[in-house]
């Protein structure tokens, strides 16, 4: 902790940051598992887990960020493990929104408030037709994924794996390695530069993206770049963060860029359920129709992206 009369040094603020953010998860992990043992609502249950996912992916990106002034051999160990655990985390919740978000569009495109539930087909266009068999189709895989990653998460939240994660993040919140060199270094000529380095990384991936106007097509292949810049976006954010930074900014583009892999993504989901064997051409067509509504989604997000990242000069009226 910084003493009296003596200005923070680069340990003093980074420790600040991952106490906070260790404490941030102890309190979103006895929130879930109180949840899970007395059966309390899902809400509850996915903001404790959302939060957990929050401070694992903060403590883990710090720790990749300023890694040179930590103990390294403890920050590699543990961001690893928590690495592991977001993502498992992650995947129960992004089936389970992916569901949701298909089903709102089949709704919104087929103008009926009843595409989850199969029903008889009725004679009122092949959309209508085909959307509530596409939105049963639809249920029926992501619901047996969202299963299987439920089952995975608690099978991993019983581990002694994240037991042992969840020690250090506890130890964490108390006392964090540090490197004691490095650790006593000034905030503008040790965290910042290091900091830097992420922006720069970030920059140099936005760069390299496509073009995304008006004029141009979506493609799934360029999806992978565009991930890998909401990953290191998300990272430079965390590293502002840890220096007090306004980060509003970035937060905005993150959650375009979140929209734009939500997009993608079930885009993706409606293609595959199109390729099941023998489905009726109605649910097909249907699933054409869903599938091209999320990639004009993802586009429309890639767009808004360059926008925010971008944004066209003000003119004055000479």
């Amino acid at each position: 902790m910084a003493q009296p009369n003596h200005d923070p040094t680069a340990g003093d603020v980074l420790g600040v940051y991952l106490r906070g953010q260790a404490t941030a998860f102890l309190r979103a992990l006895r929130v879930h598992e109180g949840g899970t043992a007395n059966g309390s609502d899902a809400t509850e249950s996915n903001e404790a887990a959302r939060g957990l996912r929050g401070a694992a992916r903060r403590i883990a990106g710090s720790l990749s960020t300023f890694r040179v002034v930590t103990d390294s051999a403890w920050a590699d160990s543990l961001r690893t493990e928590l690495v592991w655990l977001s993502s498992t985390l992650a995947d129960e919740h992004a089936y389970a929104a992916r569901l949701s978000r298909l089903m709102e569009a089949l709704q919104r495109l087929s103008g009926s408030p009843d595409v989850p539930s199969p029903r008889p087909a009725q004679p009122s266009g092949a959309l209508t037709v085909g959307s509530a068999r596409a939105g049963a189709l639809l249920e029926r895989q992501l619901t047996l994924a969202r299963t299987r990653a439920h089952s995975a998460t608690l099978q991993a939240l019983g581990s002694s794996r994240f037991h042992a994660v969840a020690d250090a993040v506890a130890v964490l919140a108390s006392e964090v390695p540090l490197d004691r060199v490095a650790a006593r270094g000034r905030i503008e000529e040790v965290l910042v530069p290091l900091a830097s380095v992420t922006e720069t990384r970030l920059d140099t991936a936005v760069s390299a993206l496509p073009d995304a106007d008006a004029t141009t097509a979506y493609s799934a292949h360029e999806d992978s770049a565009w991930y890998e810049v909401r990953r290191l976006l998300r990272v430079h954010r965390y590293a502002r963060e840890a220096l007090g930074d306004d980060v509003s900014r970035l937060t905005a583009a993150g959650l375009t860029l979140d929209r734009h892999r939500d997009a993608s993504e079930a885009a993706t989901a409606s293609a595959t359920a199109a390729r099941t064997p023998r489905i009726a051409p109605a649910t097909a067509y249907a699933l054409g129709v869903l599938h091209a509504d999320q990639r004009h989604a993802a586009l429309a997000a890639r767009q808004t992206f360059h926008t925010l990242w971008h944004p066209v000069p003000a003119t004055t009226p000479s």
